[in-house]
């Protein structure tokens, strides 16, 4: 009798955390309505059921040299590329890079291109066939001048500031230094193409100077 009192006692003390934990939620989720986006539906509540599975598989990034911009993404970013697609009959290719072990990169292609798309995260380099001996061919616009859209991808770094310096040694152009600015502890750099990507600490939080 002794036992199954416990085993009650603890089973009732887990619910009850539970009921506590969804109250406090529930009463957070009301009191952040005034948070910009909570007067948005959908923005302060659980997504669909039906998008549980759903994932952010890939950014698009055109580049005019695959040669140029695969070296950046690998050698500099250190990512892998992880499957090419050609399609010869219009024209592209397509190069998808992302940081993913040796390991676990099937070796099989048709395997391969199916564990491709359940990686998370991963850009796809659209590579539009003869832009890199083309004169004439103005390059692609990076979102972060007039008209503006795209801004930047980002990655995540133990040390900004060490990952600025060997991008530094490497030749990788800066739009903003780690202490450059009032944010304090980020970088901005640019890929081949003029893309910016954002390099941020994981470990050390931003400083905004005052």
């Amino acid at each position: 009798l002794k036992t199954t009192t416990q085993f009650n006692f603890v089973v009732l003390t887990h619910l009850a955390s539970l009921i506590s934990w969804y109250l406090l939620r529930t009463i957070l989720l009301r009191m952040a309505s005034g948070y910009p986006g909570c007067d948005i539906p959908g923005v302060c509540a659980d997504p669909d059921a039906s998008t549980q599975d759903f994932i952010m598989q890939q950014t698009m990034l055109r580049i005019r040299d695959p040669k140029v911009s695969l070296d950046f993404y690998t050698r500099v970013l250190g990512m892998r590329l992880l499957k090419k697609l050609d399609f010869p009959s219009m024209k592209f290719s397509l190069f998808f890079v992302g940081y993913e072990t040796s390991e676990d990169i099937p070796e099989n292609e048709e395997e391969r291109l199916r564990w491709l798309w359940t990686r998370k995260a991963t850009i796809e380099l659209t590579y539009n066939y003869g832009t890199e001996t083309d004169e004439s061919f103005p390059g692609y616009h990076n979102g972060n001048s007039d008209p503006r859209g795209f801004g930047h991808i980002g990655i995540a770094v133990p040390d900004v500031y060490a990952a600025s310096e060997r991008f530094e040694k490497l030749g990788v152009k800066f739009i903003k230094t780690p202490d450059g600015g009032k944010m304090k502890g980020l970088a901005f750099i640019q890929d081949p193409d003029g893309y910016w990507i954002e390099v941020l600490s994981y470990k050390v939080p931003i400083q905004l100077e005052k």
